[in-house]
């Protein structure tokens, strides 16, 4: 069973509004583990192109594959995850859009979460989301400071199109999903993770964490990776 991750980047590769080791927590529990796992360079300038990128990724991929995706990932697992060789999906925190349904409109629909307090947008319509002593204390504040030194110079505007773009058919609704909700997420509400959850009928498990799940709870995300395999298998 392989994993492919559908936001973050990994091996010196930036990921959407965080680091390029924002996996490095949990690749190490994949491999002792010995599940084969691949992660996704996704080059955040529109969800058409990242959808795109994995889809790229998969068809290189032999065997059935389960997608893994976080924050903005879920976005771009929901609509790569129709692919013919997609056999579950794993939201970690992660948006999970309906049909027609962007990133953006579901935000609007919700009071804004403590985030767009550290979020401006950039010359060219990009979000940057700020990077400093205040904003890390707030957002991340369970994250190693290891991981924010190492994150403080890979940062990089997240293109607007990869927000606004709606979702086609939602791979979700046709294949089996697991959730962990992050139930302090300052980033992307816990209520509307729950909300995901309920209307995708995701099996689901919370845990008491920031935005940052993989670095302040990896061997929860792995776990809940396990039982997606041994569910699929």
């Amino acid at each position: 069973m392989l994993v492919v991750e559908g936001a973050v980047r990994d091996r010196g590769r930036r990921g959407a509004g965080g680091s390029p080791s924002a996996w490095s927590s949990v690749t190490p529990l994949l491999r002792a583990r010995g599940i084969a796992h691949t992660l996704a360079d996704n080059a955040m300038t529109s969800l058409r192109d990242d959808e795109a990128s994995v889809r790229a990724l998969i068809d290189g991929i032999e065997g059935p594959v389960l997608l893994v995706g976080h924050s903005y990932g879920g976005a771009v697992i929901t609509n790569a995850g129709t692919h013919e060789r997609v056999v579950g999906l794993v939201y970690v925190a992660a948006f999970a859009p309906d049909t027609g349904e962007s990133v953006s409109a579901i935000v609007e629909r919700h009071e804004p979460a403590l985030v767009a307090q550290y979020t401006h947008r950039g010359p060219d319509g990009g979000w940057i989301t700020r990077d400093d002593e205040e904003s890390r204390a707030a957002l991340a504040w369970d994250v190693p400071e290891d991981v924010l030194r190492a994150a403080r110079y890979e940062r990089r505007v997240t293109a607007d199109a990869a927000f606004q773009q709606p979702t086609r058919e939602p791979a979700w609704a046709t294949r089996p999903s697991w959730y962990l909700v992050a139930t302090s997420d300052r980033h992307l509400l816990p209520e509307i993770q729950r909300g995901f959850v309920a209307r995708m009928r995701a099996a689901s498990e919370e845990v008491d964490t920031s935005h940052a799940v993989a670095h302040a709870a990896p061997a929860q995300v792995v776990a809940v990776i396990e039982r997606a395999i041994a569910a699929v298998s």
